[in-house]
């Protein structure tokens, strides 16, 4: 004689609850299909499917439930027909999916309408998990963290569409929604790539050093076009070079002292040191700054360009090889093979188009604080929170 239960109790939080449930079950010699144990703000949820081969079921109910009414649990249990086991046994099977939802402040409406896209796409919410920190309470919200992870079944019918739906609510209630598919490598990277100017920094240095060569509102307009892919990022990296012609290195020290890291910037790289992974700048500003990052966040590698300099003052002439969007491709995957890492295990974030192919092929790819074209097109992006709200994206929580 078989009986499957479906048995839930839950109430005030009470240390030895679990001890004291399986110690009743134990005596009815009952098998444990599945369970699970929450706590949480003081209260307890417990939810075991169990199996019963002997006659007794009736009687280690009946104990579990004297047991809950003794604690100030509620209790209840319902029967399983073999069939309704393998209903739910084959539904394990289903492919997983993470979405991740950050914002500054979690609202009703965004999570609502996060669940309500899902199921549009035939996923169902199976749990969710929040990564960030508490909040706190009154604290403005302007460098708050929010984050909620779910964990999702089902496979969506069409994957682009559940994306541009996903963008779509992302840019309607100002939040960001990562959806990736649950697995091994996911929470087994080992290689982080960046580029550096407007995501590691505030600013674009190239302008800076035009504003100190009195041609930053030309180079600027030049800047923000190569970034939205409007014109090639190697030509345009020359332009600007050779407007460069005639500067004072001097200036150097005087703007590599003066920028700002991107929020977030700090705390994601002592994190992904703490996890083991390599790191490496690659990009299309300058090594001399980008050395300067190196020795302050304790970057692994440096791929950057050089600035050629006569007698004091910069050439305007670029040094091959430029570090263009093909090169930061063919870099991240170098990198990866010299790490001994499958491209699967690397994470590769940006903000502008020539950072797209190094996105493209990372197992990872976040367009961070990205223009609409490169946001459009990376895997993932990251625009409401800083930097390290890339670490959600590992499943990594807050460290309280």
């Amino acid at each position: 004689m078989r009986e499957i239960v479906l048995i839930n109790m839950s109430g005030e939080d009470r240390p030895g609850l679990l001890m004291a449930f399986t110690d009743v079950l134990a005596q009815g010699a009952a098998n444990i299909l599945d369970i699970d144990q929450q706590a949480s703000r003081g209260t307890q949820m417990l939810s075991a499917l169990v199996e019963f081969r002997h006659a007794g079921a009736g009687q280690c109910l009946a104990a579990l439930s004297t047991y809950a009414s003794e604690h100030g649990q509620y209790f209840n249990c319902t029967p399983w027909a073999e069939a309704d086991y393998q209903r739910w046994a084959n539904m394990q099977g289903q492919a997983q999916h993470l979405l991740t939802v950050l914002t500054r402040q979690l609202t009703a409406e965004q999570l609502q309408r996060v669940t309500a896209t899902a199921r549009q796409h035939g996923l169902k919410v199976e749990r969710i998990d929040r990564l960030s920190a508490c909040v706190v309470l009154g604290a403005p919200t302007e460098r708050s963290k929010a984050c909620f992870e779910l964990t999702v079944s089902g496979e969506p019918a069409d994957r682009e569409a559940l994306r541009a739906d996903l963008l779509a609510l992302s840019q309607t209630l100002d939040m960001d929604i990562a959806c990736q598919q649950d697995t091994l490598y996911r929470r087994h990277r080992r290689l982080a790539v960046f580029d550096m100017d407007s995501t590691l920094i505030e600013a674009e240095v190239i302008d800076e050093l035009a504003k100190a060569a009195g041609v930053g509102e030309r180079v600027a307009q030049i800047t923000e076009r190569a970034m939205r892919g409007e014109i090639d990022f190697r030509a345009s990296f020359k332009e600007r070079l050779a407007l460069l012609k005639g500067l004072d290195v001097k200036v150097l020290d005087d703007i590599g002292a003066a920028l700002r890291l991107t929020e977030g910037t700090e705390v994601l790289f002592a994190e992904l040191k703490r996890l083991g992974y390599k790191t490496a700048i690659l990009s299309g500003g300058f090594t001399y700054f980008a050395k300067q990052l190196q020795a302050r966040l304790g970057i692994d590698y440096v791929f950057a360009n050089e600035l050629e300099v006569v007698d004091g003052q910069c050439t305007g002439v670029a040094i091959e090889p430029i570090v263009d969007a093909q090169r930061k491709a063919d870099l991240l995957q170098e990198l990866a093979r010299k790490e001994g890492l499958q491209l699967e295990q690397t994470i590769a974030v940006g903000d502008g188009a020539n950072d797209l192919p190094m996105l493209a092929i990372a197992g990872l790819g976040v367009a961070f604080r990205a223009k609409p074209l490169v946001k459009q097109s990376a895997q993932h992006s990251i625009s409401t929170l800083g930097l390290d709200g890339l670490l959600y994206l590992l499943g990594e929580p807050d460290r309280r």
